[in-house]
């Protein structure tokens, strides 16, 4: 038995934090409980030294030191804000106008702004919650199906996790040692293609189906002309402009993430204030929701650390990695298999316990294998927009269900999340089978040639201005 358990410490490690997760227990604590135990365990088999676990203080340090992860507080503190301030119902009002006239004219404006905001906000939640509060009944009272409505309400906030600046990828590039910049150019045309294949669902379903999603009547179409192009324009140039702030500034290597966070908060806090919102119950309400948000992170990051070092320290990077390389089919296979497994993964954990343990392990054999990292950092990262979107427990429908009217029932956003999941899976295959939307967009990599040729003249002729050849083949003289 001892035999057994000291040759395959790292798969009982695994499966230990898998029932761990099944319990129920939070993330990080269970983290945390399977690497000590085991730690302590391998010490006892003499599997590690007990001054290996010393290298935890060297973890924890480099957890708090992490300037990157400052980017996730003034991210989640400026979606919050801008959650509050007004400019979706702008944005909605606008947009909803300009499509009302066709089949699904507020499901295109909902994916519309939902984008936009995304490309703000950088939050799920801030999105989900905005767009249901402000859409949701307003589809409800003009015929749109139950759960067309919130399928499509939910699915708009998660587009939020693949467009820059969102939380996802920051957490992301931080796991695969990559930079945040370079991740956000990879994400570009994933997040377009995204947004156009949900558009394109609504123009189908506006033929198969056109009861589901009618067209606003002409007495709802009020704003025309002038009027109706100045509502656009007014929830638009704010939109613009903090895009340009929190993404123009990082494009162009003016600031980085964490600096391009703190001016997207200031901006926030101005919009809020031009729309007569900033109060001190939104500025307490928003820096609550960042201190919960930021602390869980923190934690589970903690306790990620703590496991992936005992972890490595029982040989799981060569488990992983062997197991991982090995599969059939290459690149491909491999690419398959991980993305069926954090799929699946997905119905129980949320998109940051599946970053900080489950790249971390995913990351060395996806190099070993030859593949890029930003295409599988994306690649992965539109995946996890499942996780949000997963009946009975994604987060997502969880927020809706929260703010929803009491006549929609809990059964209809779950059948109305499936065709909304089914595109998010056909994004990955495109990506799988087309990495260049996201390698396209990022800098070609400089290859340094390190064999060279060292020529030095020599002073033959009697030219003392030319220095003396040098034999590196002999050793030097000693005065």
């Amino acid at each position: 038995m001892i035999e057994f358990v000291t040759h395959n410490m790292a798969p009982l490690m695994f499966a230990g934090l898998i029932l761990f997760m099944l319990y129920g227990y939070p993330a990080a604590f269970s983290l945390s409980a399977v690497g000590l135990f085991f730690g302590f365990i391998g010490i006892e088999l003499g599997l590690i030294q007990p001054d290996f676990l010393g290298n935890i203080v060297f973890q924890l340090e480099s957890v708090v030191r992490n300037d990157l992860l400052l980017a996730i507080p003034f991210f989640t503190l400026m979606g919050a804000i801008l959650e509050r301030c007004g400019l979706a119902e702008d944005l909605l009002e606008g947009f909803g106008q300009l499509f009302g006239g066709v089949r699904g004219g507020l499901s295109y404006a909902v994916i519309l702004v939902g984008a936009i905001l995304g490309a703000i906000t950088g939050t799920v939640a801030a999105s989900v919650i905005a767009m249901g509060l402000i859409s949701l009944p307003i589809m409800l009272r003009y015929g749109y199906s139950v759960r067309h409505a919130t399928g499509v309400v939910a699915a708009s906030g998660t587009i939020t996790q693949l467009i820059p600046p969102s939380l996802v990828l920051v957490v992301l590039a931080d796991q695969l040692g990559k930079s945040v910049g370079d991740m956000y150019r990879g994400a570009m045309g994933a997040s377009v293609v995204q947004v156009l294949l949900f558009m394109a669902w609504v123009l189908l379903l506006s033929y198969l189906r056109p009861q589901d999603i009618p067209a606003l009547p002409p007495e709802a179409r009020t704003l025309r002309g002038w009027a109706l192009a100045r509502r656009v324009i007014r929830g638009m140039v704010p939109s613009l402009a903090l895009i340009f702030i929190v993404l123009g500034t990082i494009f162009m290597g003016f600031a980085t993430a964490t600096e391009a966070g703190a001016m997207g908060v200031i901006g926030a806090f101005v919009l809020a204030w031009f729309n007569g919102r900033l109060t001190w119950a939104v500025v307490y309400q928003g820096m609550q929701t960042t201190m919960r948000i930021t602390t869980m992170v923190i934690f589970i990051l903690i306790g990620a650390r703590i496991f992936s070092l005992v972890f490595q320290g029982v040989g799981g990077k060569e488990w992983i990695e062997g197991l991982l390389v090995a599969l059939p089919g290459g690149q491909v296979g491999f690419l398959v298999f991980v993305n069926l497994f954090v799929f699946i993964i997905a119905f129980f954990l949320d998109f940051f316990e599946i970053a900080f343990i489950i790249i971390p392990l995913l990351a060395p054999a996806a190099e070993a294998l030859g593949i890029n990292l930003i295409w599988f950092g994306v690649l992965l990262g539109a995946n996890m927009q499942t996780s949000f979107m997963h009946p009975p427990f994604g987060f997502a429908l969880f927020y809706l269900r929260g703010i929803a009217p009491p006549e929609v029932r809990s059964r209809d956003i779950y059948w109305g999340a499936i065709p909304w999941v089914v595109l998010q899976v056909m994004l990955v295959a495109i990506l799988i089978l087309w990495p260049g939307l996201v390698t396209a967009f990022l800098d070609p990599d400089v290859v340094v040639d390190p064999n060279f040729e060292l020529i030095v003249p020599s002073n033959e002729g009697g030219d003392l201005s030319a220095p003396p050849a040098i034999d590196f083949t002999q050793p030097p003289a000693m005065n």
